[in-house]
C-alpha cells in the first residue's frame, strides 16, 4: 500500500472508531464480540434514552451480586457467566423494554414471569416507567449463577 493510501486506511479506522455504534432494530447497539467489562461498558454506553440506566443497573447489582462474573458482548448483548460455567444471563433492547434472559431461568425460584419457546429460558421484561424489584433481581442473579450456564 503507497503512504499515502495507508494514511487514507487509517484516517477512516480513526473515523469509524469515533462514530457512535449504529443502532439496529428497537434502539439495540451494535457492538463487536468482545470479552471483558470493556465491551459490556460499551454496549451499555451505546444503549439509547432511558434503556442505558436500566444497562448501568443491571450491571452493577451483577458485578455487585458476583465480583467474579464473567462479561462479554456476543449477538449484540451483554453476556455474563460464572468462570468454568458458562453463562447465565444476557439483556437486549427492543423498542419498549429491555428484556432480561436467563437461561436456566425455569429453575429460578420464583421463576421469572415471561416465558420461552425453549423450556428453560425466562424472560424478565423491564419498562421506562417500572421500577426493578433490585432485591428478587439480585436474589434470581445469585441463583442462576450457581446453575449450569449456557456455553456459547
Amino acid at each position: 500500500m503507497s503512504p499515502a493510501g495507508a494514511r487514507h486506511a487509517a484516517s477512516r479506522r480513526r473515523t469509524s472508531a469515533m462514530a457512535p455504534p449504529k443502532l439496529l432494530a428497537g434502539g439495540n447497539p451494535q457492538i463487536p464480540k468482545g470479552e471483558g467489562d470493556a465491551p459490556v461498558q460499551a454496549y451499555i454506553a451505546a444503549m439509547p434514552g432511558w434503556k442505558q440506566a436500566i444497562g448501568r443497573t443491571l450491571d452493577r447489582l451483577i458485578g455487585e451480586a458476583l465480583p467474579e462474573v464473567r462479561k462479554a458482548v456476543k449477538w449484540n448483548s451483554p453476556f455474563y457467566g460464572m468462570p468454568g460455567k458458562g453463562w447465565f444471563l444476557s439483556f437486549h433492547c427492543f423498542d419498549r423494554y429491555v428484556k432480561v434472559t436467563f437461561f436456566e431461568g425455569a429453575s429460578l425460584d420464583p421463576a421469572p414471569a415471561g416465558l420461552s419457546k425453549y423450556p428453560q429460558v425466562r424472560y424478565l421484561d423491564l419498562h421506562e416507567d417500572a421500577p426493578i424489584d433490585e432485591a428478587q433481581f439480585v436474589d434470581w442473579v445469585k441463583q442462576a449463577s450457581k446453575l449450569p450456564g449456557e456455553r456459547m
